[in-house]
């Protein structure tokens, strides 16, 4: 079972930051931050935001021991606008999405 504190410092750890330095980009202590990360405090709502912004991941990925960081923020942001196109222009996209994925596809069986 992942908690949170696991995860942010799992997170940490991958970007090679330390803890000050988590602390600094989010606007808290070094203390809080090994207190999250030895699950000793919970981080507020606003904090866990910051958090997740700063390892650019959702809130839902640091709280959701199962989660699984499948899309990053970025990826989010592009699936929300793809909603926001009309019909035909969604269409298109999705066209163009296809002949990609199955030429990469291609290539990748073709490799040796």
């Amino acid at each position: 079972m992942v908690k949170i504190g696991d995860r942010i410092a799992q997170l940490r750890k991958q970007n090679g930051w330390s803890q000050t330095e988590l602390a600094g980009k989010i606007g808290a202590s070094r203390e809080a931050i090994g207190k999250y990360e030895r699950n000793e405090a919970l981080p507020s709502v606003e904090t866990a935001k910051k958090i997740a912004e700063a390892f650019s991941v959702t809130v839902d990925y640091l709280v959701d021991e199962t989660a699984t960081p499948t899309f990053d923020k970025l990826t989010v942001k592009r699936l929300q606008e793809i909603e926001n196109l009309s019909p035909e222009e969604k269409s298109h996209l999705m066209a163009l999405m296809d002949a990609f994925l199955r030429d990469a596809r291609a290539k990748k069986a073709y490799a040796f």
